[in-house]
């Protein structure tokens, strides 16, 4: 399992993903989740993966092959909804040649990206593409995406989260909502990958990997939850009779 969220804010992007693929007593193995597609200048684009793993490195590796060639491309498109089309157009690709007819009913191909990035000319966009290829795009009403093990670091997200939440205070949260997840599910872990994008700078302004040992997040969890410790203890207790 993973889990991987990114936002769309007014002021840029953020991007974070896990890196664990499979939990176990006596095995956990670790991959990238995040890839990243870049003209620095001219188009900055961010690939998040979650679901069958062989399926999303197939999709990547079809996506890298096609961007040093003049066939239409993540780098040559004209716009980002553009660039969501071929990344669906390939993750059926995938599908269809590796499940042909869907005979493997036992077998999971599927897999669920997130895209975001920006274009020189246009505004940065983020898009959820769903394992059938097709697509839906962030919006002020709705800022952010999760694919993966999403349900356990969602309710901080909209609790705090809104479109004009600043690019450190979104970064803040993601951590949190990272952290509640790995609380309740051992299935995702670090190290955590980030990537923040300013609107218009179209080059990453903070890129991190997130190791066990970071002394931000360790001092981040534990204000977390001595902030819901507290509150807890201050709250006004039921009258129960």
């Amino acid at each position: 399992m993973t889990y991987c969220v990114a936002m769309r804010l007014a002021d840029g992007l953020v991007f974070v993903s896990d890196s664990r693929t499979n939990a176990g007593f006596d095995q956990i193995s670790t991959f990238r989740k995040m890839h990243v597609f870049e003209q620095p200048g001219e188009r900055e684009l961010v690939l998040l993966s979650a679901g069958n793993l062989a399926t999303s490195q197939s999709v990547i590796s079809l996506l890298e092959r096609r961007a040093i060639t003049d066939v239409t491309n993540v780098l040559n498109t004209k716009c980002m909804f553009e660039t969501a089309e071929i990344v669906g157009q390939t993750m059926r690709e995938v599908i269809r040649r590796d499940n042909p007819d869907s005979k493997l009913s036992h077998v999971d191909f599927s897999c669920s990206l997130i895209l975001g990035g920006q274009i020189q000319g246009e505004d940065p966009r983020l898009f959820n593409i769903y394992p059938e290829g097709n697509f839906i795009e962030a919006t002020e009403e709705t800022p952010y995406f999760q694919i993966g093990e999403s349900k356990y670091g969602k309710p901080i997200l909209d609790r705090v989260m809104n479109y004009h939440t600043s690019l450190d205070r979104a970064y803040q949260c993601a951590l949190i909502s990272f952290d509640s997840t790995m609380k309740s599910n051992l299935s995702v872990g670090m190290p955590l990958d980030v990537a923040i994008y300013r609107k218009d700078g179209l080059k990453p302004c903070f890129i991190d990997r997130v190791e066990e040992q970071c002394e931000y997040f360790h001092t981040l969890r534990q204000q977390w939850h001595q902030g819901i410790q507290e509150l807890m203890v201050g709250l006004e207790p039921p009258h129960l009779g």
